[in-house]
């Protein structure tokens, strides 16, 4: 049976990837970005493309419209927007953590909230649908110089909690997806959004600050290998977290198994912290 989907963040990475592999699985995708020039790759594939700006409350309401309009009804909705501000926590502006926790933990919410009469249309007609929300395995522990990432994540893994038990009742699953590192252009936007102002006490360890931006993208895997079995799960039987992509177990494990002080040593030792003493 054919199911519909829509998932944010499409332009590159990990949601054009999770579209291709939902369109190949012969289902109908509504792939969204803010530039819909940017889909036009994945348009040319038959997938649907449509302009949605995840921080414009009337952007959303007209994305979910054109799904209600033309689907009638909403099978899986994956949150998959989102951005990595990078800096020390010191440096960082009013703007910059509401940019990020605009994006990356308030923005899923609402779009979720306006999805949810097209997810009970789907339950009503297929028995049951599905919501995604793309966090990280740095929700999980944090690293320096990506406090503001690493804590809107750790928010949305909070929050995809209290919708799984709050959507239960009504046949909706809600899954939080946790990658580690995966091939996309993220790092570079990472980099250039990046906080170092003239006189930051952190000028000393640039590098380390820069290297944090592009830790992700280290040894990562292809996005490809990692949807592959996230489509699979999201379409037969949603657990209530998947994880994958490079680092997905070690890191949280270590997290778990090692004394707190030498997690935190090691953490600030690869990014260059140790420099500073």
């Amino acid at each position: 049976m054919s199911k519909t989907i829509l998932i944010t963040g499409c332009s590159s990475g990990i949601g054009a990837a999770m579209a291709r592999g939902f369109r190949q699985r012969g289902h109908r995708v509504f792939a969204t970005a803010r530039r819909r020039e940017s889909l036009a790759p994945l348009e040319a594939e038959g997938i649907d493309g449509l302009e949605l700006d995840v921080n414009d409350d009337e952007s959303i309401g007209a994305a979910i419209e054109a799904v209600a309009r033309q689907a009638g009804r909403l099978d899986v909705l994956v949150n998959n927007a989102g951005f990595s501000q990078v800096g020390a926590v010191v440096d960082l502006t009013r703007d910059d953590l509401r940019r990020q926790y605009e994006t990356n933990v308030i923005a899923p919410v609402i779009v979720t909230g306006r999805a949810v009469p097209l997810l009970r249309a789907a339950v009503a007609a297929n028995g049951s649908a599905v919501v995604a929300n793309v966090g990280s395995i740095v929700g999980l522990f944090t690293t320096p110089f990506a406090a503001a990432y690493c804590s809107s994540k750790a928010a949305l893994h909070s929050l995809t909690d209290a919708l799984r038990m709050e959507l239960a009742p009504f046949g909706i699953h809600v899954v939080s997806i946790q990658p580690g590192g995966v091939r996309s252009s993220f790092g570079a936007h990472a980099e250039a959004a990046l906080r170092l102002p003239a006189d930051s006490i952190y000028r000393k360890v640039e590098a380390g600050i820069r290297a944090r931006a592009q830790a992700g993208q280290q040894g990562a895997m292809p996005a490809e290998a990692f949807v592959k079995p996230v489509v699979e799960a999201l379409l037969t039987s949603p657990p209530r977290v998947i994880r994958g992509g490079t680092h997905s177990v070690r890191l949280p494990l270590l997290k778990r198994l090692l004394p707190g002080a030498m997690f935190d040593a090691k953490l600030s030792k690869a990014f260059g912290l140790d420099a500073l003493r």
